[in-house]
């Protein structure tokens, strides 16, 4: 699905600034994000998602928006998020996200003698006038914060980022990176990426960001505690609007399932969610909190910053597959990711009509010719059929990236014709590097 919010002002002059939003998700959330921005990446002529002016990431979007402000491609991160193939200096397991937090364990477990004693003691003491929950109340100081050790995420992309020409320093990015986490003390959004936030390293606030509580402990920095910045900001895409940006391309994965829409399609997986148990409920529950959030947040945007642009990409409300998919299941990454893609491709050819202006305003057109192409895949260098993708790469060339249509290039154009015209007129049978003559091989 769709969401446009045009400019109210579509006269005022526009400039090449462009920002991405990236919403969380959780690993599910991620995967879906990687295979809508992949299909956006093949069909946007005239726009590099590495070279963007802002990124904003909060929890899972985190991961592709500081991988993306890397220049890493969204074509590279497929092949290492889901294909699980080391070509930019890492190998990709889901088992990071799955190691037990021991050391937090550990350390709760240290304390519980301590608390059963003190709760004891004020029991004895007071036997007439406290009961035992009243007794034993701080023995909640000893239950673990996370299940799972968030460690591993921050060293993972910690050696990502400190691979070849990349960084891990927000300051020695080209362009500005944010990714969103909350203080747990002071319940603020904190935006890491800004002034003051700028000196720690991207990968320990992406592990920030991502901090689920109950899930993942929380991320200790500079003395102070943060957790996912989605309990805060579900899609921080006023932060790029903030940077003065023209356009604001948005992915939000998770919506609330709509059961009622997957009845009349015919092929309902439930017809009352209450039937697929707890993990159902919960997933629906959180579903519509986080997404009342951003329609909230949406409904500013237009009044705030009316001279800008916002496209926010999202699944169907009918969207079984994004729903129920097991994302830690291996071949349930393909599936999803091809899923994300191929809706996106449809969302785009369908409503072409309607965003084509909006893109046309700051340079962009639309692939028309990839979005029919029905042998597309979010892979282009693997095999995927019938929901089974093969990892085994086939032959992989240089791809040269598209030229973009402006003034300079034009002119830069010209420039190189005179001049092989000019070498021509000397004998020489040299060839010149054209950009006019580039084939693309997307």
């Amino acid at each position: 699905m769709l969401e446009t919010h045009p400019a109210l002002n579509e006269e005022v002059a526009r400039g090449p600034r462009i920002g991405l939003a990236l919403a969380g998700g959780g690993p599910l959330g991620g995967i879906y994000e990687l295979g809508a921005l992949r299909a956006l990446d093949e069909a946007l002529e005239g726009i590099d998602f590495n070279q963007l002016d802002v990124y904003v990431g909060v929890s899972s979007g985190g991961f592709i928006a500081a991988c993306l402000a890397n220049r890493i491609t969204t074509e590279e991160m497929c092949h290492v998020f889901i294909n699980n193939e080391d070509i930019v200096g890492f190998r990709f397991t889901p088992e990071i996200f799955l190691k037990p937090a021991f050391l937090e364990y550990f350390k709760r477990a240290v304390v519980l003698p301590k608390l059963v004693l003190e709760g004891i003691w004020r029991l004895f003491r007071n036997p007439m006038k406290m009961g035992i929950i009243d007794a034993f109340s701080d023995l909640g100081r000893a239950i673990p914060t996370g299940i799972f050790d968030n460690e591993t995420i921050h060293k993972a992309m910690e050696e990502v980022f400190n691979y070849e020409h990349r960084t891990n320093d927000f300051r020695k990015l080209k362009n500005k990176l944010y990714l969103i986490a909350v203080d747990l003390d002071t319940g603020e959004t904190v935006r890491f990426g800004k002034p003051g936030y700028d000196h720690v390293p991207i990968s320990r606030a992406i592990q920030a960001s991502a901090a689920l509580p109950g899930l993942f402990p929380p991320v200790k920095i500079d003395g102070r505690y943060f957790v996912d910045g989605a309990l805060h900001k579900t899609m921080d895409a006023s932060s790029a609007l903030d940077q003065g940006v023209d356009l604001v391309l948005c992915v939000n994965p998770l919506v609330p399932f709509d059961a009622s829409l997957s009845v009349k399609k015919g092929m309902p997986r439930h017809e009352n969610l209450v039937e697929g148990g707890l993990p159902v409920v919960l997933s629906q529950t959180f579903r519509a909190i986080i997404y009342s959030r951003v329609k909230v947040g949406m409904s500013r945007y237009e009044s705030v910053y009316p001279n800008s642009d916002v496209l926010v990409f999202e699944p169907n409300r009918d969207d079984e597959e994004m729903f129920f998919t097991n994302v830690f299941s291996y071949s349930s990454r393909h599936k999803l990711c091809e899923h994300a893609y191929q809706m996106t491709r449809q969302e785009l050819a369908s409503r072409s009509d309607e965003i084509e202006p909006i893109l046309n305003r700051h340079g962009i057109t639309l692939r028309r010719d990839i979005l029919t192409d029905p042998s597309r895949h979010y892979c282009s260098t693997c095999r995927y059929v019938d929901g089974n993708t093969s990892t085994k790469p086939k032959k992989r060339t240089l791809k040269l990236p598209r030229p973009l249509n402006t003034a300079v290039t034009h002119q830069l154009t010209h420039s190189l014709d005179e001049l092989q015209q000019w070498v021509s007129q000397q004998g020489t049978e040299e060839k010149i590097y054209q950009p006019n003559k580039l084939e693309y091989h997307s």
